[in-house]
C-alpha cells in the first residue's frame, strides 16, 4: 500500500515538473523578439521595406497573442511551446528584415546619386541652351520664367545633396527625380525655341 502511495506521489511530482517546464513564460524570447523588431525599425525598415516590416510586426503580434492565450489558461494546461516557436521565428525574421532594409537603403542611395548626377548634367545643358535662346520681343517673359525655374532646380539639387549627406535617401530620390523631370522639360522648351528661331 505504501509503495502505491509513493509511486503515485512520484508520478504526480513528475507530471507537475513536466507541466511547469512547459508552462514557463518565454520571457527571454519575448524580449529578444521585441528587440529584433526595434532593430529592424532602427534600420528604417518601416520606410525602405514597409510591407516586410508590417509582416514582421504582425508576426510579433500573433506570437504575443499566443502568449496571452496561454497565460489565460489554467496553470496545468498552459504550454508556451507554440508561442516560443513563434517568438523565435520573429527573431529570425527580424534579422532578415533588418538586413533587407540595409540592402534596399543602399539601392535607393545609389539611385538617388545617379538621378542627381543626371539632373545636374541636364541643368548644365539647359543653362547652355538658355544662353543661346532667342532674345527679343515676346520672349522676355518666357525666358525670365525659365531662368527662375532653372534657379529653383539648382536649389532643389543642392537640397538633394544635403539629404544624401544626412542619409535621407528616400526623400533625396523623390526630389532628385522631380528636379530631373523639371530640367528635362526646361531643356525641351529651350530646344524648341531655338529650333523655331533657326527656321
Amino acid at each position: 500500500m505504501k509503495r502505491n502511495v509513493l509511486l503515485t506521489i512520484v508520478a504526480l511530482a513528475g507530471m507537475a515538473v513536466m507541466f511547469t517546464s512547459c508552462a514557463k513564460l518565454p520571457e527571454m524570447e519575448m524580449t529578444n523578439a521585441k528587440a529584433a523588431v526595434e532593430a529592424a525599425k532602427a534600420a528604417e525598415a518601416d520606410r525602405y521595406i514597409p510591407a516586410e516590416y508590417r509582416a514582421l510586426q504582425d508576426s510579433l503580434n500573433v506570437a504575443m497573442t499566443e502568449v496571452e492565450n496561454q497565460k489565460s489558461k489554467f496553470a496545468l494546461f498552459r504550454s508556451y511551446k507554440k508561442a516560443t516557436a513563434k517568438l523565435n521565428n520573429v527573431i529570425t525574421l527580424g534579422n532578415t528584415v533588418k538586413e533587407n532594409a540595409g540592402i534596399r537603403k543602399e539601392q535607393v542611395k545609389t539611385e538617388a546619386q545617379q538621378t542627381l548626377a543626371e539632373a545636374t548634367t541636364l541643368i548644365t545643358e539647359t543653362k547652355d541652351l538658355y544662353a543661346k535662346a532667342p532674345k527679343g520681343k515676346g520672349t522676355k517673359e518666357a525666358l525670365e520664367a525659365i531662368q527662375s525655374d532653372i534657379a529653383l532646380v539648382e536649389a532643389s539639387l543642392a537640397e538633394v545633396s544635403t539629404l544624401l549627406n544626412n542619409g535621407d535617401f528616400l526623400t533625396a530620390l523623390d526630389k532628385a527625380k522631380a528636379a530631373r523631370d523639371k530640367a528635362t522639360s526646361l531643356k525641351a522648351e529651350l530646344e524648341e525655341a531655338i529650333a523655331k528661331k533657326g527656321k
